[in-house]
C-alpha cells in the first residue's frame, strides 16, 4: 500500500504543475485569453427597425436620428466633488444607452431622446433603468419620449407626441 501511496503522490503533483502553470505563464507574460467575436446580424431589432422607418417619417428630414447612443456619449457628470463620487456617478452612465437620439442636421445639437419600450420594460428592473435614464436625460435638459412598442405605428401619433 505504501508502495501506491509515492506513485500516486508524483502524478498529482504533475498533474497540478501541468493545470497551474499555463495560468502562471500567461500571468506572467501579461497575455490575456482572446476571445472570438462574430457579426450581430442587424444593429437594430425588427421591431426597432419598424419603429425607427416610422420615427423618421414623423420628423420628416427637421432632425437626424442616430441609434443606440450611449448616455455617456450625450450627458456628461457635472464636475465637482471628490474623484470616487464622479466615478461612481460615470459608472452608472456608461453602460446605458437610448434607442434613438434626435440631433439637428446641422449642427449636431441634442434635441430629444426616444425609448422603444417592449414588455421587457414591464419588469422591476427594467422600470428602475428607465426611471434612472428619464431622471439623468431630464436633469440635463435632453426631453425623452417613451412609446410602446407594438406591430405598427401610425407616423401622425409619432409626430403629435414628438411635436404637441
Amino acid at each position: 500500500m505504501k508502495q501506491m501511496i509515492l506513485p500516486l503522490l508524483v502524478l498529482a503533483v504533475f498533474v497540478v504543475v501541468i493545470k497551474i502553470l499555463p495560468l502562471l505563464l500567461i500571468r506572467r507574460t501579461g497575455e490575456k485569453k482572446v476571445h472570438s467575436y462574430e457579426r450581430k446580424p442587424s444593429l437594430m431589432s425588427p421591431a426597432e427597425r419598424l419603429f425607427f422607418a416610422s420615427l423618421e417619417q414623423a420628423i420628416g428630414g427637421h432632425f437626424r436620428l442616430f441609434s443606440k447612443v450611449r448616455l455617456a456619449d450625450i450627458v456628461r457628470v457635472e464636475s465637482g466633488g471628490d474623484r470616487s463620487s464622479w466615478q461612481s456617478a460615470f459608472n452608472a452612465i456608461q453602460s446605458k444607452h437610448v434607442d434613438f437620439l434626435a440631433v439637428d442636421p446641422a449642427s449636431t445639437e441634442i434635441k430629444f431622446a426616444v425609448e422603444l419600450d417592449d414588455r421587457s420594460h414591464q419588469k422591476q428592473n427594467r422600470q428602475d433603468r428607465d426611471a434612472f435614464v428619464d431622471q439623468v436625460l431630464t436633469g440635463a435638459g435632453i426631453p425623452i419620449f417613451r412609446f410602446a412598442a407594438k406591430r405598427g405605428y401610425s407616423v401622425d401619433e409619432i409626430r403629435g407626441k414628438l411635436f404637441e
